[in-house]
């Protein structure tokens, strides 16, 4: 045990160190792009930055922000980890990936327009992105109320959206049952928030 949070601790430290890392060198290279390099060479500013200043900041941001965003969901997800299961931490760390990656996308859609058309771009494109998310967003959140509150646990025998099984995993998209006859059952969690959960038997 005292391994394993010396590990989760060296891994949290890793991740914070990514972070920090990702984000210096995000600025340091949009600087020498935008900055340093025009104003040194002049040739590089009228036939690079004027032509492709856009895109190659576009890049950039689509690059780094993923990488950031990564970074900072590891950190979340490690920090969790010295309190909670991986199950719980997990879900946590896919809320914010999700939340994240439609953040950066509308944030980009919304600085390319520009003005108060980028605002409104923004705003929609984040609507868009909401709402293709909404039933995997649902499915992490529902996962992680059920790892937080734990109405059910890993070796409960349960009716659970009307399949009765032995409940195998809690992952934080599917809760997972196996049934009698052997067949493994995946259940969304989204649909176990609201509906009723039979313990027929705990699992020791």
């Amino acid at each position: 045990m005292e391994k394993e949070t010396i590990n989760i601790r060296t891994n949290f430290r890793n991740s914070i160190f990514y972070l920090i890392l990702a984000i210096a060198a995000y600025l340091v290279i949009s600087a020498l792009i935008n900055t340093i390099i025009p104003t040194n060479y002049k040739d590089f500013k009228v036939y690079i930055i004027d032509q492709y200043g856009d895109y190659i900041n576009i890049v950039l941001a689509l690059i780094f922000g993923y990488l950031i965003i990564m970074a900072f969901s590891n950190s979340i997800y490690w920090s969790l980890r010295i309190r909670y299961p991986h199950g719980t931490a997990q879900a946590v760390k896919s809320i914010m990936t999700i939340v994240g990656i439609g953040a950066l996308l509308a944030s980009i859609a919304g600085a390319v327009a520009g003005g108060a058309a980028g605002v409104a771009l923004g705003g929609f494109i984040g609507l868009v992105i909401g709402f293709a998310s909404q039933q995997v967003l649902g499915q992490a959140i529902a996962g992680l109320f059920i790892l937080l509150t734990r109405p059910i646990k890993i070796g409960d025998y349960a009716t659970l959206a009307g399949e009765t099984g032995l409940v195998e995993d809690i992952s934080s998209m599917f809760t997972m049952i196996r049934k009698d006859d052997g067949t493994l059952v995946m259940i969304p969690n989204n649909l176990l928030i609201g509906s009723k959960i039979y313990i027929l038997k705990r699992g020791s």
